[in-house]
């Protein structure tokens, strides 16, 4: 008991925690955090729906931040990032990874380009340690500022098609004029045209003050509060990786069918050479979507099989979609039955079930490119 009670004294909470206890939330631990799994007594489908039709509210504090300024900022981050953000403009965000020199997966972050020389990282909750430390390790001969600012940034996500009119009419915060992958900073406040859903939205960091007036702000207007549920099933219906499930040390980004984010062209990077050759070789193994032909629901760690019953991988994220009604999931598997179409079963407990190869995307995207 004293060493459960010693566990539980180390789980981090958010600037917002004490409003998802007074909503009633679900509370859960993830990445080190106390989270709310969801707040409907109906279940994640409401709040799933709300972001897909209307808007939710995210408290996602739990992220990492790390700024990386000084003469050799940009330098820097080429040098550890798989994306090549080379000359890019103010206000423009690249989605990427970091990468051991195997090739394997230390997170996927974003990259916000800030000002001249001037960088804001966002990295998983669950890796921020690992990360900083990784990080600085890698930061040797650089002439950088690289600062962890993880403790100082609150973060909410407002999402969903109504989300720029709750964002500009709410909160008082002009973003119409951002398109995806774009931000901006009013005063001290940072406010992109990101999310996690598939969905229009919005990420917005500051204070741990300001976050909170504008979680008040927002469920005070009706506003649905949406836990981390809703946020796996509404990111993995439109295929975007999980780090831990999708992208892990052992899971290169090519091997996650991530390669258009790795940037071989660029002079060098963290990884580049074993990339390279996996890239030119093919992987042993590759991310595919599955759909079932059943009801079952396949999970995370659950055997894939081919049709001679040999196991030839497995789940890393599966559900029975709210948004296409179907029971489908992301799974790594030999590369030699990663083509579409090609037929495979699940093993479900004590049971098997068919199924065939399909596109890692189970619902459209709807963001605002332009």
């Amino acid at each position: 008991m004293a060493i459960k009670q010693e566990l539980e004294k180390k789980e981090k909470r958010t600037c917002l925690y004490d409003k998802h206890l007074q909503l009633g939330a679900t509370m859960v631990t993830f990445g080190g955090f106390d989270m709310p799994l969801l707040y409907q007594m109906a279940g994640i489908a409401p709040e799933h729906t709300a972001v897909r039709e209307h808007v939710g509210l995210f408290d996602v504090s739990h992220m990492g931040e790390v700024t990386v300024k000084g003469p050799d900022a940009e330098r820097y981050v080429q040098h550890i990032f798989t994306n090549d953000i080379a000359g890019a403009p103010v206000g423009k965000i690249y989605y990427g990874m970091m990468c051991y020199e195997n090739g394997g997966t230390v997170d996927d972050l974003l990259v916000y380009k800030m000002g001249e020389n001037d960088f804001f990282l966002v990295i998983n909750a669950a890796n921020i340690d690992k990360d900083w430390a990784w990080m600085q390790q890698n930061a040797e001969g650089f002439d950088i500022d690289l600062q962890n600012r993880s403790d100082f940034y609150g973060q909410i996500a407002v999402q969903g098609p109504e989300s720029e009119h709750i964002v500009e009419t709410v909160l008082g915060l002009p973003c119409a004029e951002l398109v995806f992958y774009t931000c901006k900073t009013i005063g001290d406040v940072i406010i992109s045209r990101t999310g996690y859903t598939g969905e229009d939205g919005f990420e917005i960091y500051a204070n741990h003050d300001y976050i909170r007036e504008c979680w008040d702000k927002l469920i005070a207007a009706g506003v649905q509060a949406c836990g981390l549920g809703c946020r796996d099933t509404l990111r993995f219906e439109v295929g975007l990786p999980l780090y831990g499930d999708e992208l892990s040390e052992d899971i290169t980004p090519i091997m996650a069918g991530l390669g258009m984010f790795v940037k071989l062209d660029k002079t060098e990077f963290i990884g580049k050479e074993a990339l390279a050759k996996q890239k030119a070789e093919g992987p042993a193994k590759k991310l595919v979507g599955i759909e079932l032909m059943d009801k079952a629901i396949p999970r995370h760690g659950y055997t894939v099989l081919n049709m001679a019953g040999e196991p030839i991988g497995e789940v890393t994220t599966g559900y029975h979609t709210l948004s296409t009604d179907k029971s489908v999931c992301m799974a790594l598997i030999d590369a030699a039955y990663a083509k579409l179409d090609t037929e495979v079963q699940i093993q479900i407990r004590k049971k098997v079930f068919p199924g065939k190869v399909v596109k890692k995307q189970f619902y459209n995207k709807s963001y605002k490119k332009n």
